[in-house]
């Protein structure tokens, strides 16, 4: 959020899909959505996804400022550590994110928007069901590697029990 925030953006949290990306877009007039499973939204593209457009951007970042791509992401890599999606067969789904919202309500603000996440002051976590796996997709974040991977055992130990 502090990246688009510099830019001068406003960040919104949004439903994981598609459909529902593509309807707070037109809504808000936002010029771009993403999720963290790669899939870029763009307005000026009718709010579609495209895996082109931020493949060509790329490269005109890195010709524009004569860097390895690996350069130019080292200050997010540094202050960023993220888990990737996790994906956990469960056998019931509110069970599992019940537990989790038992285990992890005091640690930050909980929200339902999609299946549960907390955001905490140092991390954010979001556990949601798929929409076409009985699992649990795990993606978590942190300040540092060690909490981090502190918060994504916790996370892991409650969906796998």
């Amino acid at each position: 959020p502090e990246t688009i925030e510099r830019a001068g953006g406003v960040p919104l949290v949004n439903r994981v899909g598609h459909a529902f990306i593509k309807h707070r877009m037109r809504e808000e007039n936002a010029a771009f959505g993403g999720e963290v499973s790669g899939h870029y939204y763009f307005r000026d593209f009718s709010q579609a996804d495209s895996g082109v457009i931020p493949f060509l951007l790329m490269l005109e970042l890195i010709s524009k400022r004569g860097r390895k791509l690996s350069e130019i992401l080292a200050p997010y890599r540094e202050r960023y550590f993220i888990t990737g999606e996790l994906n956990t067969p469960v056998s019931d789904v509110a069970v599992k994110l019940q537990e989790l919202k038992e285990r992890f309500a005091t640690e930050g603000k909980i929200s339902h928007l999609d299946g549960l996440s907390v955001d905490a002051e140092e991390w954010h976590m979001n556990v949601r069901p798929s929409n076409t796996e009985p699992l649990l997709r795990l993606n978590l974040e942190a300040r540092t590697p060690e909490l981090m991977e502190r918060k994504r055992d916790e996370a892991l130990e409650v969906i796998r029990s």
